[in-house]
């Protein structure tokens, strides 16, 4: 954390702002902030061109995202706002499965990730961390990190799913909700020929052999959960 900062938290409220594309999640969060006597609610979002502006605006201590949203996708605005506010403090909440997408969040520069099933004191815990300064994962998950760091003999290896880059992932899971090469061009600020190069890809490293395979592989993936992600990467590994 920034001295400025540990200045504005030390003498007021942090001033925390939600991204997230569902109203009922953010009231949820936006009141569990508002019995925090040290946090204040600045500001919402549900969609990436909003939160950029609105981000922006506002200039809130902290910034509490979610992966999946309206009109874009959360790890490419943590990269983003990142770009623009190195010092900014993010934390990635969501409900997708943390092995796949903790230290994806993390590289891209939030501090920390916590899941939406997650008691409301734990939730609170990961946001102080991040205030903090301090990254902020589950117990497993930081033990996962830190055995890859070290080397560890017992480390399991990457999933194949583990082996997509994040803008290969994003385009898997738009695939898999029945959008075309050009939907997904304009939904991820591309071009088409940018999609079926991360289609190519994703076939070569999920030894997959044609553009049925992926589509099917892709709804797997895309329907169903959080469940069906993990039996997917299960069934995978």
């Amino acid at each position: 954390m920034t001295a400025t900062l540990e200045r504005e938290v030390k003498n007021g409220a942090a001033r925390v702002f939600i991204v997230d594309d569902h109203p009922i999640v953010r009231e949820g969060l936006a009141a569990q902030i508002a019995t925090h006597p040290n946090l204040t609610l600045c500001g919402e979002a549900e969609e990436v061109p909003e939160a950029l502006m609105r981000i922006a605006e506002m200039k809130p201590d902290l910034v509490i995202i979610d992966i999946s949203l309206r009109n874009g996708n959360g790890i490419d605005l943590v990269k983003r706002l990142k770009a623009k506010s190195p010092n900014l403090a993010i934390l990635v909440w969501s409900m997708y499965p943390e092995k796949l997408y903790a230290e994806r969040a993390l590289r891209a520069g939030a501090l920390g990730y916590i899941n939406k099933g997650a008691s409301a004191p734990k939730i609170m815990e990961a946001i102080q961390a991040v205030l903090g300064g301090r990254t902020f994962l589950s117990e497993e998950m930081s033990a996962k990190l830190l055995g890859r760091v070290v080397g560890a003999p017992n480390e399991a290896p990457c999933s194949y799913v583990e082996k997509l880059t994040d803008r290969e992932l994003e385009a898997f899971e738009l695939l898999g909700h029945g959008m075309t090469t050009q939907q997904i061009a304009v939904k991820m600020h591309v071009s088409p020929k940018t999609v079926e190069t991360y289609r190519a890809r994703i076939k070569e490293k999920l030894g997959l052999t044609n553009a049925m395979e992926l589509i099917q592989h892709a709804v797997q993936w895309a329907m169903g959960g959080n469940e069906n992600r993990q039996s997917y990467q299960d069934a995978r590994e």
